[in-house]
């Protein structure tokens, strides 16, 4: 799994996503984890 993005405040946003990567996270993972709402990053973990 990688991600990309582009846009204002993407470096913050994708620091996160990049830790919970390193540390084995799946997409699985990521389905079963509640979103901040509202926030931008809310959309990586609610994609099916």
């Amino acid at each position: 799994m990688g991600i990309h993005g582009i846009g204002f405040g993407m470096d913050e946003m994708l620091q996160g996503f990049a830790v919970a990567l390193k540390m084995g996270a799946t997409k699985k993972d990521f389905d079963n984890t509640v979103a901040i709402h509202p926030t931008a990053s809310e959309e990586f973990v609610t994609m099916r």
